[in-house]
């Protein structure tokens, strides 16, 4: 098969981490006889530097082009300590979600046995955790108009707007993941206080009518927070908007061990892209020190939902499993081991899938 991808490093240590999972699928497409082709674009920090737009329209025409995108990290300490700033690197993913229509973002949480001891939580609550969160990416808070500050700079607002086509679609997902794993969905909103949560249950109320097979439970924002810590084996599927969806999985990511070990995929109208939940890591930037498991597994999450490769992805899953088990990993979860570098990680993950029988 012919794997035609867009690749976007973005900013911090994105083109350190893309950099490993490229390796692996590289890997994968020797082992598996597919032909992948790749082709770099701007975004972030480093397109407004170049450009003047942190996503240009170049990238755009890639992206759209492209069967699917792996995304590395925007943001940069030059626009994040100035609050002045007009165009921000941020800007770029949103309009990339915006224009190429991912309204959902795919955030599965699984754990790794060798790394329960890094969880903060006791081990019999994380040991077999495998959740997903579907979170809504192209409307509330972050999208809604308006938004400003006032002429004398001491009042800002934001407004968090929904329509019943957004939450319906979204919600029809949901179901449709649900009925594919364990068929428990959870819907998480805040309706006894904002107006968007209540017609958000009131629309998953009058879709799960139509789901009988699938158990639905609603939450409270609040609540799923807490029962992420206290029981977060109880959780199959999660559905939410997209403050709290971006909040609830960098939570759920500690029961890991790791923010370094998340993948997710956005998905939608157009060309899905493939990302790790983490953001640019600007301290790490050039030192060869960040965890790039989380985009290896991205890569995982692209050849199964993209070009439909579940044993290919599955090729790349075992091989990070096997590294860890071997302690070759970043002083993110090495504990007690001595820290490898990223690039001698994503080594280890292309060496284990060339080498696997």
């Amino acid at each position: 098969m012919k794997l035609n991808i867009a690749v976007l490093p973005g900013d911090g240590i994105g083109s350190e981490i893309v950099a490993q999972a490229m390796k692996a699928l590289q890997a994968v497409c020797r082992k598996y006889g597919h032909e992948l082709t790749a082709r770099e674009a701007l975004v972030g920090a480093c397109a407004i530097d170049a450009t003047g737009k942190p996503y240009p329209d170049e990238t755009h025409a890639l992206c759209m082009q492209s069967d699917a995108v792996l995304f590395g990290a925007i943001g940069s300490p030059k626009y994040d300590n100035d609050p002045s700033a007009g165009i921000r690197p941020e800007q770029g993913l949103l309009a990339m979600r915006k224009r190429l229509g991912l309204y959902a973002n795919i955030r599965p949480v699984a754990t790794f046995p060798a790394l329960l001891h890094q969880s903060p939580l006791r081990p019999e609550l994380v040991d077999g955790v495998d959740l997903i969160c579907i979170r809504e990416l192209t409307g509330g808070m972050y999208f809604g108009r308006p938004q400003g500050r006032s002429e004398d700079g001491d009042t800002a607002y934001d407004t968090c707007i929904y329509t019943r086509t957004e939450i319906a679609r979204i919600v029809r997902l949901a179901y449709a993941y649900a009925l594919k794993r364990r068929r428990k969905l959870t819907v998480v909103d805040k309706a006894n206080v904002l107006a968007t949560s209540r017609l958000w249950r009131q629309v998953a109320q009058e879709i799960a009518q139509e789901y009988t097979s699938v158990e639905t439970e609603f939450m409270f924002v609040d609540n799923a927070a807490m029962r992420l810590i206290q029981w977060p084996k109880s959780f199959d599927v999660l559905v939410t908007e997209n403050m709290f969806g971006d909040i609830l999985t960098d939570e759920a990511s500690v029961i890991t061990g790791s923010l370094g070990m998340l993948p997710s995929a956005s998905i939608g109208l157009h060309t899905s892209v493939f990302e790790p939940i983490h953001g640019s890591y600007p301290q790490a930037a050039g030192k060869n020190i960040a965890n790039p498991l989380a985009t290896i597994l991205s890569a995982a999450l692209m050849l199964e939902y993209a070009f439909h490769l579940p044993d290919e992805g599955n090729a790349i899953r075992r091989a990070v499993a096997a590294s860890m088990e071997a302690g070759i990993v970043t002083e993110d979860i090495a504990q007690g081991l001595a820290p490898h570098t990223t690039s001698e990680v994503g080594d280890r993950v292309a060496e284990w899938i060339d080498g696997e029988k």
